[in-house]
């Protein structure tokens, strides 16, 4: 129900079985806030990247999120500053839906600056975090965080991130899970970066435009909204 926090299973709120390998990393509890349809119908891809996000980065993230949402794809992420907080922004201007994956308890904010995105969130959209109230937020939060973002999506996006980006747990995650995961080809193609290279040799794809990911998802393009290429 909206506007309730109420506590789930992993596979209630999916509405369907984990087989082995989800049920690994996955949380025995949920909390979840908002409308909780967004979990289980349509597809849902996360977009994440960097916290300290370059201008150009932030751009493409919310230019990604904003013609997702445009072919109704709910857009994941995880409220974090920069990518995440675009991503989520984008969404809403774009008249999409959002889900926000929690690296804190439902009644915490991090950032403190994104408090009213997360109201808004909770009340207009899903919001999701495996902590209870309560509980203290620690930086290991977050890779746990990541995990079970890369597990309620479809596929991930990542659109910028460095060698220690802790966006680099949801790839392998999604990588170890068997989902897609995608890297935009401006961070692919960056040379001073490890990981790309680690990820794509692991079955990560390259990004160029977001028609290949609406084919992957199986969505053909339904609106005159231009797909630019990344």
């Amino acid at each position: 129900m909206a506007g309730v926090a109420q506590g789930y299973t992993v596979e209630k709120l999916l509405g369907r079985p984990l087989n082995e390998v989800e049920k690994k990393h996955a949380p025995t509890r949920l909390w979840a806030i908002g409308d909780l349809s967004l979990a289980s119908t349509g597809a849902r891809v996360a977009v994440v990247g960097a916290r300290k996000a370059s201008s150009e980065g932030a751009r493409r993230a919310a230019r990604l999120a904003g013609e997702l949402s445009a072919q109704g794809v709910v857009i994941v992420s995880g409220l974090a500053e920069g990518i995440d907080t675009s991503a989520h922004k984008s969404a809403i201007a774009s008249g999409g839906r959002t889900i926000a994956v929690l690296g804190t308890p439902l009644n915490e904010t991090y950032p403190k600056q994104n408090a009213e995105l997360q109201q808004q969130i909770m009340f207009g959209h899903l919001a999701v975090s495996q902590f209870d109230l309560g509980e203290p937020v620690l930086r290991q939060n977050f890779p746990r965080r990541n995990r079970l973002m890369a597990l309620l999506v479809d596929a991930t996006v990542i659109v910028e991130a460095s060698d220690s980006s802790g966006s680099l747990s949801q790839g392998w995650e999604a990588i170890r899970l068997g989902r897609p995961l995608f890297l935009l080809r401006s961070v692919a193609e960056k040379t001073a970066l490890k990981w790309p290279g680690e990820m794509l040799a692991y079955g990560a794809s390259i990004l160029s435009a977001t028609e290949e990911l609406l084919e992957v998802l199986l969505i053909g393009a339904t609106s005159d909204q231009a797909v630019f290429a990344f």
